[in-house]
């Protein structure tokens, strides 16, 4: 089980990433879909790399934004507000005692 949950974290960490790359490939699509009409190739390649960026700066952006507003999905994810790996030295997550 603790092989499982590992896993589970490792690929959540992944997932701020993973999302600015999904949206810079997207904004980068975007980009050259706006850049056909161009004349200059040079042009066309710096309006997708801007748009490109844009989208990964805006996507990583709203990933931890939406990290510090649901204690939920950084509990589940075991990331602080900043959407860090929480590191314990335990096996087990530090629980509060009552």
């Amino acid at each position: 089980m603790r092989v499982v949950r590992f896993i589970l974290r490792f690929f959540g960490w992944l997932l701020t990433p993973l999302v600015a790359w999904a949206a810079s490939f997207l904004g980068a699509v975007a980009g050259a879909r706006l850049s056909v009409g161009l004349r200059s190739g040079r042009w066309s390649l710096v309006v997708t790399l801007v748009c490109g960026a844009v989208a990964a700066a805006l996507a990583a952006w709203g990933w931890l934004a939406l990290l510090r507003r649901s204690r939920t999905l950084r509990k589940t994810l075991q990331v602080t507000k900043e959407g860090a790996p929480v590191v314990t030295l335990g096996t087990e997550s530090p629980r509060s005692e009552s």
